[in-house]
């Protein structure tokens, strides 16, 4: 059964879906209740490789981030945060791609439609935390966002090149 188009068809679309449920429901949390700082300043009590990381220092949305600025743990946690935007996005991007890829045969269309639904999922995404109380939205979430799906789209893209001139390969030799 893993074989089959049909389950992988499934599978992507039911990640994507799965993804965006995720995404809407933390989307509808404040801050507070998702903050991960408490929980960290537990666990890395001791703050390790605190003074490697104290050198880092950049801009991001007009704020500096920094430990020196923000604290260890808010520091590291925004770095998770921005990773999970990351890798939510080049999962929703994949997924979208290689759905609609199996299931049209279209590569041009899987792709415009792999960029276009997580560049308006998470423009939406940033508009609803406008009206949820201690968010801030931030275009340059989506732009990270966007980065995710492209690179996600891009690698299945690639992936699925491969494959196919691989078994091209195969069936020449």
């Amino acid at each position: 059964m893993l074989k089959t188009k049909k389950f992988w068809i499934i599978v992507s679309f039911a990640c994507v879906l799965l993804i965006m449920g995720t995404l809407l429901k933390s989307s509808s949390q404040t801050y507070d209740e998702q903050s991960l700082v408490p929980m960290m300043d537990k666990v890395l009590a001791g703050k390790p490789f605190e003074g490697a990381l104290s050198h880092v220092s950049f801009m991001y949305a007009g704020e500096e981030v920094s430990i020196s600025n923000l604290g260890y743990s808010k520091f590291l946690e925004f770095f998770i945060r921005k990773g999970a935007h990351f890798m939510t996005y080049f999962v929703m991007g994949a997924g979208l791609f290689a759905g609609i890829y199996l299931l049209k045969g279209r590569k041009r269309l899987a792709f415009l439609v792999a960029l276009l639904v997580p560049l308006l999922f998470a423009a939406s995404d940033e508009i609803h935390q406008h009206f949820t109380g201690g968010r801030t939205p931030l275009v340059q979430d989506v732009i990270l966002d966007f980065c995710g799906a492209t690179v996600g789209t891009l690698i299945c893209f690639w992936l699925f090149r491969h494959f196919k001139k691989r078994k091209n390969n195969r069936r020449t030799a």
